[in-house]
């Protein structure tokens, strides 16, 4: 659900939805008073697969939306952030764990809610976590033993089943796919 802009960023008057004048083609939030134009854009929700030999890492959600719910660490990319960075900086900061990072492993539009996913696969350089405040405990699974019903988000199934089908093939590829 999209929560329409009101006011103004820059200087606080109201906004109007309708189409710029610039040749654009969607509805857009235009200050009555200045004219700047308001993009609504997708937010980046970046984050990793930690695994520690033959097992992954995952973290028991202690917030909303799914407070009780396992899922790779992972959240909201930052402003001043590349996508790699956020995602190290979700996995400190949701299970305070040491690792190296790999590459870009999935990448998953979510139109329907705005969001484009992003996990990087990381290799664990200790396998002592130190959870944050997000997270009820963090707790490292072999696949067998994944809580595949209690998993937060869909796009952490679907990244999961492809990393565990690639690592079976001996081989990691990319994977980009829509929700």
């Amino acid at each position: 659900m999209r929560i329409p802009i009101q006011h103004c960023k820059s200087c606080g008057a109201s906004t109007r939805y309708r189409i710029p004048d610039d040749g654009d083609t969607k509805e857009r939030a235009i200050c009555s008073a200045c004219h700047l134009v308001h993009y609504e854009n997708p937010l980046n929700v970046v984050g990793t697969i930690p695994v520690w030999g033959a097992q992954v890492l995952l973290c028991k959600r202690n917030i909303e939306p799914r407070k009780g719910k396992w899922t790779l660490p992972a959240g909201f990319m930052e402003l001043q952030e590349t996508t790699a960075e956020g995602a190290a900086r979700e996995t400190v900061e949701e299970a305070g764990a040491q690792f190296t990072m790999g590459p870009l492993f999935s990448l998953i539009n979510v139109a329907r809610v705005g969001q484009v996913h992003l996990f990087y696969r990381a290799e664990l350089t200790s396998d002592a976590f130190d959870p944050g405040t997000e997270t009820m405990e963090a707790q490292l699974f072999h696949e067998a033993d994944i809580p595949w019903g209690d998993l937060a988000f869909h796009t952490v199934q679907e990244t999961l089943r492809r990393f565990f089908a690639d690592r079976a093939a001996g081989h990691f590829g990319f994977h980009a796919l829509d929700i």
